[in-house]
């Protein structure tokens, strides 16, 4: 039996889909508590444009550069332990301890900031960052147990638009929030809050496979699994936990390191604007918190939007045998980086008088950007379903040692954040290293199923050169 055999034979909704609106939601709960640093942040230092009630915290620039890098200090040191961790304990538990980490350290930073200053909140982030290190490389590998072969771009997609609504949430909520009578601090109350929540609903409805699942139907689980099977993937978790990694022939996959230098390079554009169009937005084109808080969520709500059309879009395509999967990739990549790396130089020349088109640049930048996730962030699971986490803890190690060093980098360049040219200097350098990403991945990406994810792949690999030894000194002897 095929995959095609079975497209029409699970149900409409079912549990695969509860588990993908969990991922989605934990991206989200994730995000906010991930992002919400660089509106923080301008609350904090800046009480005049939010509420003044509260208390100002007199930081330079270096130090505010600091506190928006020192997340990914602890984030990419659990990236790759995260692959290890979802195959050994699975992605529910090693999911749950991850959030719930993340949500309590949100708490803390009201608390311990008066007596800290900016290093102990470095500190708290870096933590932070640990425990949600292993989240991503949870995602995928669960999308690889639970989507059917055929619905893994639509679901996976679904799943990943958390990411937007995530940024949207941050962006837009912490600038109310820090503008409103909780001030600043609730910012941290509220993420923290919607983070344990999540925790609760996790625990409840997760599953970390079909066949661990007590609310999935027979048809369902029959379905999920007779298309796996159709690929020769793994049957269950169990049976994926068992299987050895291929490290050297991963290592030595050109189509992998595409997708490294791929991600890393999203990495680089996507998190100097994550980071910096607050600061932007403040510093040259003058604008107040609250203000600010609705027009630095507008591209990422753009985004969420534009992730949803890519995704319709994609899925019609590849349906109707339109575009392969390989052409849809490569094209929404080039999408979403080349036209961003074009807006971003344009954004660089544009003043306080310029302030709607720089608003609409932005904007359109952020949004059409969202292709990226069609294009290159499932990736992983084209390449190897039976190895998509550990990918994902190697892709994600890389691509996010990235946010460390461009906060540095602004740190250093931007000496005065109300210095139009010294933002265009940030921003040129993030077109090209979309540009250099984009045509990498083009060149070298790969969207077919690598030998290497073979259950048998390092057994084939032992026999053939057991054989190839035998006969070696079988000539010898001749």
């Amino acid at each position: 039996m095929t995959a095609t055999d079975i497209t029409n034979k699970g149900p409409c909704l079912g549990q695969r889909h509860v588990q993908v609106l969990l991922l989605f939601l934990s991206i989200v709960v994730n995000y906010v508590a991930k992002l919400n640093v660089g509106v923080a942040v301008v609350a904090m230092t800046n009480a005049e444009s939010t509420n003044p009630d509260f208390k100002e915290y007199d930081w330079n620039e270096k130090q505010k550069s600091y506190i928006l890098s020192s997340f990914f200090w602890g984030y990419f040191i659990t990236q790759f332990p995260g692959g290890y961790l979802c195959r050994r304990f699975g992605a529910k538990t090693t999911m749950f301890y991850s959030t719930l980490g993340s949500a309590v350290l949100a708490f803390v930073p009201p608390l311990c900031v008066s007596w800290g200053g900016w290093q102990v909140y470095c500190v708290i982030r870096a933590v932070q960052g640990l425990f949600q290190g292993p989240i991503f490389p949870c995602l995928h590998a669960h999308l690889a147990a639970w989507c059917p072969v055929n619905e893994r771009n639509r679901l996976g997609a679904l799943a990943n638009t958390g990411i937007e609504c995530g940024t949207v949430s941050a962006m837009f909520l912490s600038g109310i929030i820090a503008a409103s009578d909780l001030g600043w601090p609730g910012i941290f109350y509220i993420s923290g809050g919607i983070g344990v929540v999540f925790c609760v609903a996790w625990i409840l409805f997760a599953a970390n496979s079909p066949t661990e699942s007590k609310l999935i139907s027979q048809e369902e689980l029959v379905y999920i699994e007779t298309s796996k099977n159709a690929i020769k993937a793994a049957n269950d978790s169990e049976s994926e936990v068992k299987i050895p990694v291929p490290w050297k022939a991963i290592m030595s996959s050109l189509p992998f390191w595409a997708l490294v230098v791929a991600r890393s390079a999203q990495s680089w554009g996507f998190s100097t604007l994550q980071a910096e169009i607050p600061s932007y937005m403040n510093g040259v084109l003058h604008m107040n918190m609250k203000s600010n808080a609705l027009f630095s969520a507008l591209p990422y709500l753009a985004m969420w939007c534009m992730s949803y059309i890519y995704l319709i879009t994609s899925d019609i395509l590849l349906n109707k045998k339109v575009l392969s999967l390989t052409a849809i990739r490569k094209t929404f990549n080039s999408l979403a980086f080349l036209v961003p790396a074009a807006a971003l130089i344009g954004i660089g020349f544009l003043d306080e008088d310029q302030k709607t088109l720089a608003i609409v640049l932005m904007t359109a930048n952020v949004g059409i950007n969202a292709g990226s996730t069609i294009g290159s962030a499932l990736n992983t699971i084209d390449l190897s379903p039976n190895h998509a986490g550990v990918l994902m803890g190697v892709v994600n190690t890389a691509a996010n040692v990235v946010p460390i060093l461009t906060p540095l980098l602004v740190g250093f360049i931007v000496q005065n954040e109300h210095d139009r040219t010294q933002w265009q200097i940030v921003f040129i350098i993030s077109a090209v290293v979309f540009t250099v990403g984009d045509l990498f991945y083009v060149i070298f990406g790969r969207m077919k199923l690598q030998p290497w994810d073979d259950p048998d792949f390092l057994k084939a690999k032992e026999t053939h050169n057991e054989e190839n030894t035998k006969n070696s000194t079988e000539n010898t002897k001749l």
